[in-house]
């Protein structure tokens, strides 16, 4: 199986959960020895937005906001791939062209941001898309994806499985902005529906969540 792996920086980077990256490092390896080609994204979290929040104040337009953002991505991408040692390439990817060639070499490429007017999301939906991924899980703050916010409502459902046409009447955001944060980046949708890349939106605090959803159990959200 090809999979794209997309790590939430709300998950493992607001703050930085160094034992959690740890065990995520840990899980790519079996993963990997089981036969799977893994490309990993890492979103920026916390730090991300807060050097947005800088840019902002500093009267930066959106891109320089958008290119700090992606440089702290990088950041956690590089930490992530010195932990995972020798499976994986020698170098954070910073195209999608160096994806490629880290697959090629049997190995796990790692990568943060791509570039401005995109976030984490669309990068992995964008990866899924040229190495023609099987699945792409993604790991967040929340079970899965629920029928509204549920840090703003109490009452919100989360659904086991929904299409990818049903998807956007469930967002607060349907356009990109600079550190936007709910489930999944409407531009990610566009690509994986356009495709028809299998996504499984799952709890990233319990990283074996992302092995449930590469065995095929029944685990978080699927968006078919």
């Amino acid at each position: 199986m090809r999979l794209v792996v997309r790590i939430g920086g709300s998950v493992v980077a607001s703050p930085v959960n160094t034992e959690l990256i740890g065990r995520y490092a840990d899980l790519i390896k079996t993963v990997k020895s089981q036969g799977h080609e893994v490309a990993v994204v890492i979103g920026g979290g916390k730090l991300a937005r807060e050097f947005i929040r800088i840019a902002k104040e500093l009267d930066l337009n959106m891109q320089a906001q958008d290119e700090l953002a992606i440089s702290v991505s990088r950041l956690y991408a590089q930490l992530f791939l010195k932990r995972l040692g020798k499976i994986g390439c020698g170098k954070v990817a910073f195209t999608l062209d160096d994806v490629d060639l880290c697959l090629a070499e049997r190995k796990v490429a790692v990568m943060g941001g791509l570039k401005p007017g995109i976030t984490t999301d669309a990068v992995a939906a964008l990866v899924a898309e040229r190495i023609v991924a099987d699945l792409l899980v993604k790991g967040t703050d929340q079970e899965g994806v629920y029928n509204k916010d549920p840090r703003k409502h109490a009452d919100a459902v989360k659904l086991d499985s929904l299409s990818f046409d049903y998807l956007p009447k469930i967002f607060d955001e349907n356009v990109h902005k600079a550190g936007m944060h709910q489930i999944i980046d409407p531009e990610a949708v566009k690509v994986l529906k356009r495709h028809r890349v299998k996504l499984v939106v799952v709890n990233g605090f319990n990283p074996e969540n992302i092995l449930a959803a590469v065995n095929g159990e029944k685990v978080g959200t699927t968006i078919s």
